[in-house]
């Protein structure tokens, strides 16, 4: 929420390396997708557009509605899935989700719910864990390794709830091939996939990927998509 600049994913890639957002958001009308505590639509905010700001998680919204006072951003809070989202067709010009719908919730539920609420011409951005991050973790939840621990194919599902290491919740992702195909099959035309490593000076690990793991694979992805205007 500090931030004059924005900074994405774990390793706090600058705006200026992977360039998110529009500069000049005036007039838009934008939607996050999973917000959590909404310092992503806040970057927005800042930026000139109306942000809504979207999560199933009540706690989460108090959180970013709290800080949105505090900081004096002006944000619309919906208490909501990004599976089924409660919008109108074609009623946004740019939609987001760095680590919320974009590893929470089912990608051929929610990529094709993005697709409808944007309009014609409009960008769909998402950033969350890599593929490869996730077939090199341990079925334990123990941290990322240079050895492949499930398959790659027909990756979708992973159930963090009752590992032994720092359990957690369910999560999605796609073999690479896979995100292409459903975006073809939605509709959507990719503009560009960006794969994230850890800065060459970087000792500190991050959740389950090591610093040093991640300067040799990609632990984060960012796909860039827009919805064709015919």
């Amino acid at each position: 929420w500090a931030r004059s600049e924005p900074a994405w994913g774990i390793w706090a890639s600058p705006e200026s390396t992977v360039r998110l957002l529009p500069t000049d958001m005036s007039g838009m009308r934008t939607i996050e997708l999973g917000c959590g505590t909404g310092y992503v639509s806040a970057w927005m905010n800042r930026r000139g557009a109306h942000t809504v700001g979207v999560d199933n998680s009540a706690a989460q919204l108090e959180t970013a509605s709290r800080l949105a006072r505090e900081y004096g951003v002006d944000l619309e809070l919906i208490h909501g899935n990004a599976e089924t989202l409660p919008a109108s067709d074609a009623s946004f010009d740019f939609a987001i989700s760095e680590y919320g719908a974009a590893i929470w919730c089912d990608p051929h539920a929610w990529i094709p719910e993005a697709f409808r609420v944007l309009k014609p011409g409009s960008q769909l951005v998402f950033l969350g864990t890599h593929p490869l991050a996730l077939v090199a973790t341990p079925l334990d939840g123990s941290p990322c390794e240079a050895v492949l621990h499930r398959p790659y194919k027909g990756l979708h599902t992973m159930d963090w709830r009752s590992v032994e290491v720092d359990p957690g919740g369910i999560e999605f992702n796609l073999p690479i091939a896979e995100w292409f195909r459903l975006f073809l099959a939605t509709g959507f035309v990719v503009e560009d996939y960006i794969e994230l490593y850890a800065p060459a000076g970087e000792s500190q690990d991050r959740f389950s990927i090591p610093a040093e793991w991640a300067k040799q694979w990609p632990g984060e992805q960012i796909w860039k998509l827009r919805k064709p205007i015919s």
